[in-house]
């Protein structure tokens, strides 16, 4: 646990608005999406793994680092505000087999 909040607080000091929330919910850290994606890669050495739209609501990307196992969900919405929703460790990719469906 202690990994995941000094994540949070490292890339605090880039964002622009830090929304505090009862002890039952984590902190959520906002900002410039290049200035965080920057802080990932230099701090965490994490890079885009994956990236998908949630419907409404803007972008969402996956960050992570093949060295460390860190990782990163970041959205964005459609005004270009980017948050980090959750982090953690022990990333994998995980190879996904065909399947073969009747024509």
């Amino acid at each position: 646990m202690t990994g995941l909040f000094a994540k949070f607080a490292a890339l605090a000091l880039v964002s622009v608005c830090v929304a505090f929330s009862t002890t039952a919910q984590a902190q959520m850290v906002c900002g410039a999406r290049g200035e965080i994606i920057k802080q990932l890669e230099k701090k965490y050495g994490e890079t885009r793994r994956s990236l998908g739209l949630q419907q409404g609501r803007g972008v969402v990307e996956i960050y992570a680092s093949a060295k460390t196992g860190s990782w990163t969900i970041l959205v964005t919405d459609a005004r270009g505000k980017s948050c980090l929703m959750a982090a953690g460790e022990a990333f994998e990719i995980e190879a996904v087999a065909e399947v073969d469906t009747p024509t």
